[in-house]
């Protein structure tokens, strides 16, 4: 593997943890995946499992490539287990508070040459440091959803990441056959920034009652030759993550088109999360 890192942990097991973990075990890494919950020892390998089932299915991959994924793949519940590992990405929920608390838990327990990585869609990187002892090995690597097929990753350093821990990591994520590119360190970094308001506006059509979902969708779809209507979209992002990087770009900008409108508000309080909960803007029960 490129940059000579080997062994790689993984902190937090939802979709993005799960499929970060899966996607460095398919390019032959020792990967140790730290969940926070003693059901999820069994959970997240289930998961991943299934994930890697679908692939042998489709003919993407051959059934020993994913019994040596899955062998690959250790899972703990001791953030202590991943003080051998050379690179930790944290993907835990979008929350900075609980990811502050895995970065000071982290720079305590990890090699004092590791790499500490977010993959956090929007929160600070230099706040994110700023609870580490040496704040020039954190940077962001941002991978999409879903990881493995989606090719960007963006670089995150702050003002403090040093050069060396940037192109470790650049030429990190270019060995798993991603395409990086550095960003600078600004709520939502560049995806965000321009997708998130874009959502939110398609969010605000249905609100007033300008347009229906399947109208806003459809008109995307066909008129601009998106592959997927922005609705649809924030259902598979997820609506609780599409509001969490909402609030966190109105923290830092003020600006009016970053606000989460209330009836995203009001979807999220209520359980309305889009695919993962059966129901979003769209039903898929």
């Amino acid at each position: 593997m490129s940059a000579g890192i080997t062994r790689v942990g993984v902190v937090g097991s939802g979709t993005m943890g799960a499929g970060i973990a899966e996607l460095f075990a398919l390019h032959g890494l020792d990967v140790r995946l730290a969940v926070s919950r003693p059901s999820s020892l069994t959970a997240a390998p289930a998961r991943i499992a299934a994930s890697l089932d679908r692939r042998v299915a489709k003919g993407r991959l051959a059934p020993h490539e994913r019994d040596a994924a899955l062998a690959a793949i250790a899972v703990t519940a001791d953030l202590g287990d991943l003080a051998d590992r050379q690179l930790v990405v944290e993907a835990v929920a979008e929350d900075e508070g609980l990811k502050q608390n895995v970065f000071s838990t982290l720079d305590k327990v990890a090699d004092p040459d590791a790499i500490l990585a977010s993959t956090t869609s929007a929160l600070s990187i230099t706040r994110l440091a700023g609870v580490v002892e040496h704040p020039e090995r954190v940077l962001g690597v941002h991978f999409f959803n879903p990881v493995a097929v989606m090719e960007l990753v963006e670089l995150v350093p702050t003002l403090l990441t040093a050069d060396r821990v940037r192109e470790r990591a650049e030429a990190f994520v270019t060995g798993l056959g991603k395409k990086p590119v550095t960003v600078a360190d600004r709520s939502g970094f560049v995806v965000n920034a321009l997708l998130i308001p874009f959502l939110l506006a398609a969010i605000r059509m249905v609100e007033s009652g300008y347009s229906s979902a399947e109208a806003v969708d459809q008109a995307m779809e066909s008129g601009c030759a998106h592959p997927m209507g922005p609705l649809k979209l924030a259902d598979f992002i997820g609506l609780d993550v599409v509001a969490a990087i909402a609030e966190a770009l109105h923290a830092e900008s003020r600006q009016p088109l970053h606000a989460p409108p209330p009836l995203l508000s009001r979807m999220v309080e209520s359980g309305i999360l889009g695919r993962k909960s059966g129901r979003g803007f769209h039903s898929y029960l």
